[in-house]
């Protein structure tokens, strides 16, 4: 079976995975144009990370039966036209979980205290003679609310350490869930009353600029915004806004609007703002797991069998 991971993978992913049975393997750096566009006519199954498939890559891989998305969002993904097309488009829910939990942990700390700031003030011989006045924007995290937008596989990870820390938990679903650590707010109370915002939600037409100016807005003097999930939940210019008026004390981000960054993205000079490339879902943990299922339904595709986490 001729599988395509289009995906920048590194000497040690890549040995590993050439070791996985039956399948005939081979590994596309995303920015190939040339080499994408000469496999496509005869792979069977595309393990698909962060370059979007589109409607035009589907048309031109007439071999295709299989996109396993490696990880859980499938919006870069032309639904419809794998759909018109009979083509299987699975995902990978949970295994990157532990992953995104403990980096949502890390923004959340780094923007509190400010770590890439020092980071780089140290780097450059200033980091013992900074300004007083700068004593007055670090905290701690344990004693505030933290308000997890979402109660999905990460925020269930994330709730008890945060409650072990000494955070009092807040969240908001489409309901109430019995299970779940914490105290149940809707969206409007909880972006008033959290000291940290992080967002654990997909981005759907319902969701997309859910963090908008009004909502911004209406979120607590000096809090602090931490989104792992995807960059079009937030209106990033209203956040640039309200971070540099002072609104809101940080931010701590790994999806942005657009990927990757433009260098002229006024995000980068902010100083109160800790950014990661979309890199909260990577970890050795999450590839063995991921490309564990990836290659059961490999075979389940080669024996006629049902998927395992097909979406469409």
């Amino acid at each position: 079976m001729k599988v395509l991971l289009h995906y920048n993978a590194g000497p040690g992913l890549a040995a590993q995975l050439a070791t996985l049975p039956g399948i005939d393997l081979t590994i596309c750096p995303e920015a190939d144009a040339a080499l994408y566009a000469r496999l496509l006519p005869e792979i069977e199954v595309i393990w698909h990370v962060l370059r979007p498939i589109t409607a035009a890559d589907i048309a031109a891989a007439p071999k295709l039966r299989l996109i396993q998305k490696i990880g859980v969002g499938v919006n870069t993904i032309d639904l419809e036209a794998a759909r018109a097309r009979g083509i299987a488009v699975c995902n990978l829910p949970g295994t990157n979980s532990q992953a995104v939990a403990e980096m949502a942990l890390l923004l959340m700390l780094g923007a509190l205290r400010r770590i890439a700031y020092f980071d780089a003030e140290t780097r450059a011989g200033r980091g013992w003679s900074q300004p007083p006045a700068l004593q007055d924007g670090l905290f701690e995290l344990g004693g505030r609310k933290v308000g997890l937008v979402g109660y999905g596989a990460v925020p269930r990870l994330l709730a008890p350490i945060l409650q072990a820390m000494g955070c009092e938990v807040l969240y908001t679903a489409r309901a109430p869930k019995p299970e779940a650590i914490g105290t149940f707010r809707p969206l409007d109370a909880l972006l008033a009353e959290a000291d940290v915002v992080s967002l654990h939600i997909p981005e759907t037409p319902e969701t997309r600029g859910l963090i908008n100016k009004a909502a911004i807005a209406h979120m607590k003097a000096g809090a602090v915004l931490v989104n792992t999930a995807r960059g079009g939940l937030v209106d990033q210019a209203a956040l640039v806004a309200a971070l540099q008026s002072g609104h809101l004390g940080a931010a701590g981000l790994d999806v942005f609007a657009a990927e990757p960054l433009d260098r002229a993205e006024p995000l980068l000079g902010l100083p109160n703002v800790v950014l990661a490339p979309h890199i909260a879902w990577l970890s050795t943990g999450t590839f063995a797991r991921s490309f564990s299922i990836a290659a059961e339904n490999c075979q389940r595709l080669q024996r006629g069998e049902a998927f395992l986490h097909r979406v469409a």
